[in-house]
């Protein structure tokens, strides 16, 4: 068990949508809840010395790794291996977790194959699931009836993420391009390849893209390849950002700059042209989740560590999260 705790790796955050409930999912399987209103306003004369430990962990039946996690105004959404599952809120943050409101089966080829569910995004309007597969494909789901709407097919290589705006959707892979997509058609219009551009690539490192997001005018992407902001619309890498990681795991936009982390240190917040704004020092040795709620206004950094880091100024790290 002690070896669990040392090797614990957080692979994704969300906040239910009340925001008083951080929730985190490890590779064992487990997904903490944190009480962030307890930690946040802490009462002195009621303060206990497991404050800043989860307030529940759940462990899952299917001995899964909790790969991505989302959140709607009803649902905690729960990627795993072959499924997703959609408990509501309140058995979510009870302390015992009953069975889930429901689940959805990736579609397989055959039984034997294992696919992670290694990212979530739902859109704006909480319509559509999208879920960025292991077996290379995005799958669309109907929240209304968990029904498969659609696959966009087209990267070799497994998804390390997925997100979209205003009808476009993005993903990164490990097959060394970001895609953009027609979130409406499922049709891509345009893809990235930064392992071919000199300014970019990391031989060393690899061609795989671990993160993409896009905003009104730009895209920002990292992986093996540097991060960098792309124009949208000429596809030109404008800003190479030189941090010295050795893989982005994380990568977007926030308040006109740009949010980057991975194999490094740090977290780093970059302006459009390149400075380093803002070096937030880490617990991970690598991030693989970072989560920037405005309301309430806190960024918690996780990854390859039990300790997940917690910040209400995004300058500087004020407590330290830990998920045992």
């Amino acid at each position: 068990m002690l070896n669990k705790i040392l090797y614990n790796t957080v692979l994704s955050q969300t906040l239910s949508p009340c925001g008083k409930y951080l929730v985190a999912g490890n590779i064992y399987s487990q997904i903490a809840i944190f009480d962030l209103d307890r930690i946040l306003n802490p009462v002195v004369e009621l303060l206990t010395s497991d404050y800043n430990k989860p307030k529940h962990i759940h462990t899952l039946e299917s001995g899964h790794q909790i790969c991505s996690l989302a959140s709607s105004e009803k649902f905690l959404i729960v990627g795993t291996v072959n499924e997703i599952y959609g408990w509501d809120w309140k058995n979510a943050a009870s302390s015992k977790l009953s069975k889930p409101s429901w689940v959805i089966r990736i579609p397989s080829q055959s039984p034997l194959e294992q696919t992670d569910v290694n990212s979530l995004w739902l859109s704006e309007d909480e319509a559509r699931l999208y879920a960025g597969c292991g077996d290379n494909n995005v799958y669309v789901f109907n929240m209304e009836d968990g029904k498969l709407v659609s696959t966009f097919k087209g990267h070799t290589d497994y998804i390390h993420s997925v997100s979209g705006k205003n009808q476009q959707l993005i993903t990164a892979s490990e097959d060394g391009t970001v895609k953009l997509w027609d979130s409406r058609t499922g049709s891509s219009h345009n893809k990235l390849e930064p392992h071919t551009n000199s300014k970019v690539s990391r031989p060393d490192v690899g061609k795989w893209m671990g993160s993409a997001a896009i905003g009104d005018d730009w895209i920002v992407c990292g992986g093996g390849p540097r991060v960098a902001l792309w124009h949208l619309r000429s596809l030109d890498a404008v800003t190479v950002f030189d941090i010295p990681d050795h893989g982005i795991h994380v990568s977007f936009f926030h308040d006109d700059c740009v949010i980057a982390g991975g194999a490094a240190k740090y977290l780093y917040q970059l302006t459009y042209s390149g400075e380093v704004k803002v070096e937030l020092p880490v617990s991970a040795t690598t991030v693989y989740s970072v989560l920037l709620s405005t309301n309430p206004k806190v960024l918690t950094i996780a990854g390859s560590s039990p300790e997940i880091d917690l910040c209400t100024t995004f300058n500087y790290r004020d407590q330290v999260l830990h998920f045992r």
